[in-house]
């Protein structure tokens, strides 16, 4: 029953860093194209954000599988850049094909960002880190849903701040990026409060 416990607080450190203590977007400061241009509305944003968090964990699952499985004991590790975008690249197509069909008011309001998933780099950095860190096969798929839950936190964040901002009284040199980029570094700040966790 102790190793069980143990797996499980070990599983829960993995999520909760990911999503917090090294959130992609306010600690690492990766994936910052689609949170600044896809925040502008919450629903959107938490859209975007799940279909990031997909992309995320499933990459993290077959990532894991590629380099645990091919890569490493063919001794073919200096092709994990070009494998993993490969794999990234597919389950960003799959869902963009999903939401076309599924929603498309919602394929049409993410716009360019949906396919730039593919280029997104806190997805590769993700990728990457998974056999930096040694992870198996249930710490990737953690790892990967923590890291996508931890983007869709930070970007609906700011598309709520961003909503709210509509309505305030900001002064016209701070109007635009100059108050996005603002909001984005004190949420940074705030999110650093989380590091002795």
């Amino acid at each position: 029953m102790g190793d069980l416990g143990e797996l499980f607080g070990s599983l829960v450190m993995i999520f909760m860093t990911a999503a917090i203590t090294n959130n992609f977007i306010l600690s690492q400061f990766l994936g910052i194209c689609p949170f600044l241009g896809v925040s502008k509305e919450v629903p959107t944003a938490f859209s975007m954000g799940l279909a990031t968090t997909f992309v995320m964990t499933t990459s993290a699952v077959c990532v894991w599988a590629v380099n645990s499985l091919i890569l490493v004991p063919l001794g073919l590790g200096y092709l994990k850049y070009v494998a993993f975008i490969l794999v990234i690249a597919s389950f960003v197509q799959l869902t963009e094909m999903v939401i076309k069909k599924v929603s498309p008011p919602l394929y049409k309001a993410l716009g360019i960002f949906l396919p730039l998933i593919t280029t997104n780099c806190a997805i590769l950095g993700l990728a990457l880190m998974i056999p930096m860190n040694n992870y198996n096969f249930i710490e990737s798929t953690i790892f990967g849903l923590g890291a996508g839950a931890g983007f869709t936190l930070a970007i609906v964040l700011m598309a709520g701040m961003r909503e709210r901002l509509e309505f305030a009284d900001v002064p016209a040199a701070l109007k635009g990026a100059p108050i996005t980029l603002l909001i984005a570094g004190l949420m940074a700040m705030a999110f650093m409060g989380f590091s002795g966790l």
